[in-house]
Formats: C-alpha cells, structure tokens, sequence
C-alpha cells in the first residue's frame, strides 16, 4: 500500500506537493469533545513556516490552516479532520531547467524508477512542504496529550556542523528554545550556529546537524511488541522526516563506550513510585514506556539543493555542471524542531490509545 498514512488508531494521511495547489491531512481516530481551534494549530505551523528569519528559504507562505471536517463549535466531533493549507508562493518555473537533470543527492532518480515519471517542481511529493500536514496533525495531538496527560513535548537544535551545545534535557524549556533563531537554548552556542549558517549560506553552501528530542510525563506501559515498539515507531517517524539520516535513544551510540555495570539503569523508589536512578535507556525498557523521560536525537543531513556547481546527469545520461536555482534553507534545523515535535506527539498519542483500548 502507498506510504502515505501513518498510525494505526490515531492516524493521518497527507497529500500534496511544494508547487501544486495546497497541502492537506486528514486526521482519523481523534477523541471527541477536545477543544481546538486553528489558531492552536497555527501556531505551531508558524514555527515550521518558510521565510521566519534570515537563515530559512525567502519563500512566503502564510501557511494559513484551513479545519474543513471534524471540528464544529470548537470541538473535535470524532469524526475525520480535514485540515488544508493552501500554497499562495509557488514558483514552479523556477525548477523548469531541472526537469530533465538528477540533481545530486535529491529523490529526482530513485522516483523516476518508482513511478516512471516525477514532479520536478520543487520535489513535489518528496519536498519537505509536505511536513506541514504533519505539524498541523500534530498540533491537534500535542494538545489532546498535554490536556489529559500533562505530556510535555520538545525538540531543540544540539549541534549544527561540529559545532556542538552541552544542554540538560531534564532542565530544558520552551521559553529558551524559542529565544533565537537556531532554536538552540544555549544563547553563546546558538550564536556560533547562526554565524555558522549564514557563512555557509554566503558560501552557496548547506550544513547538517542534530535535533533532540524530549518527551515527558510519559506514563509507563506504551509501546506494543515485538514490532511495534515505542522505540521503533519513534524511529520510523523520524526517519520518515526529509533529510534525516540518524535517529538513536538514550544513550544511543554513545552507550557502546559504557560497560553494562556503568550503563544499566537501577530502580529505586521515588516515595511510592518505582524509577530508575539513571536513565540510559531513554524512558523505554523492552520497547515499553517506564515513565522516564524519553529523549532521543534525530541527525539531519546538509540540504541537498546548493548554489555551487556539482556534476550530475540528465535523463538522456549526458555530464552535465548543476548549479541549483530557487529559494532553499541553507540549514533545515529550526524549520525541523516543531516537525520532530509533531511526529513525537503522533507516535505517543497513537499508543496511548491503544493502551486504553487494551486496558480499559
């Protein structure tokens, strides 16, 4: 089946593409009776929305969300969401010299083989724009998660290039994520990243870096073996968002430097409560929530599309010079935070209703 929904009980399915007419997700298995509204979905599309600040696409798009199913009087009525955003900044013929050229490192060639033809214009399905019917998904399950379950929700930017912030996940806060433009809650850091970013950006080049990701107030027992592990979904989504090439949990890769002596997480009791003393687990033991604070890191690539010329094909397998044209972010990582904040709050709020529909 088309890759194109994601949940299994708590599920959307978006459609879509950069340059065509808008993008639209419709959001099935939503509680009734929660209240939302579109500007509680819009503010998180104004986190995710091009041409925010210097260092993003110029690209203008207000993203001005749309509830055209599902909502009525201010409440979900527990039918399908429909939620639109129209594309009012499209520019398509600013690819028009792409369309016969596999551009380096982009979906050009591998949906070309898959579908014997591609939308050149911006990517189409396979831009980035697509994240928004994710953000916007999102927003309705950020709320639900943090109205029933105080489940708080954060991603901030921990390294751009080599340059790398030192923060406590536990400590974290909205407020100093939100205070700069990099949405790096280290003010001295984020001010190397910002200076980083707009080198590479005079440079007609691009840069990667890591976004981590925190989840908490997370109840224990979410998560389903053996394939459908909280852990495993967590990666799935994130790894389904554009440009990602890494995703690790706790102590990710990290942990292999730690014998098991060092790494293993002791319970204790906190009052009456079973905890860990540590957390290198990441809050999920045997793919199962433990109450912990889950916290990951999810690692995103340099954007592909760069002003400098590079060696590539066209379709008819001539050599050709590329210089790439168009509006595109010298670095995703701002623009991402409120997307890896929107696939973690579909991945908990999906699991949380399969809970109570195992439990209760």
């Amino acid at each position: 089946m088309p890759g194109n929904s994601f949940g299994q009980l708590f599920k959307i399915t978006t459609c879509g593409e950069s340059h065509g007419g808008a993008v639209a997700v419709i959001v099935d298995g939503c509680p009734p009776n929660l209240d939302i509204t579109e500007n509680d979905i819009q503010q998180e599309l104004d986190r995710r929305k091009p041409g925010q600040s210097a260092i993003t696409t110029p690209r203008k798009e207000a993203d001005r969300i749309h509830i055209l199913s599902g909502i009525f009087e201010g409440k979900t009525t527990g039918t399908p969401i429909l939620l639109l955003a129209y594309n009012s900044d499209a520019q398509p013929q600013d690819y028009e010299h792409l369309k016969s050229v596999y551009r380096p490192s982009h979906a050009d060639f591998s949906y070309l083989m898959k579908y014997g033809r591609r939308d050149f214009r911006g990517s189409g399905r396979a831009s980035a724009r697509e994240t928004l019917a994710r953000v916007a998904a999102g927003a309705i399950a950020k709320k639900y998660l943090q109205q029933h379950f105080n489940i708080e929700i954060l991603s901030f930017v921990e390294q751009v290039g080599s340059i790398r912030a030192d923060i406590d996940h536990n400590t974290v806060n909205r407020a100093a994520i939100e205070n700069n433009l990099i949405r790096c809650p280290d003010e001295k850091v984020a001010k190397e990243m910002i200076t980083l970013i707009e080198q590479v950006q005079r440079e007609k080049n691009s840069v990667g870096g890591i976004i981590k990701g925190v989840i908490r107030n997370v109840p224990a027992g979410l998560g389903e073996p053996v394939f459908d592990k909280l852990s495993a979904d967590l990666g799935k989504a994130m790894l389904s968002i554009n440009a990602v090439k890494g995703f690790d949990l706790g102590s990710g890769f990290e942990g292999i430097s730690m014998k098991g002596s060092m790494h293993n997480d002791a319970f204790i009791l906190k009052g009456d409560i079973v905890s860990t003393k540590t957390n290198h687990a990441g809050g999920i033991l045997g793919g199962i929530s433990t109450g912990e604070t889950i916290y990951f890191r999810v690692a995103f690539k340099a954007v592909a599309t760069i002003g400098l010329a590079q060696e590539t094909l066209t379709l008819a397998h001539e050599t050709v010079s590329l210089k790439a044209s168009g509006r595109h972010d010298p670095c995703v990582l701002p623009r991402a935070v409120p997307i890896v904040d929107a696939m973690s709050a579909l991945v908990i709020m999906d699991h949380v209703l399969r809970h109570k529909a195992q439990n209760q």
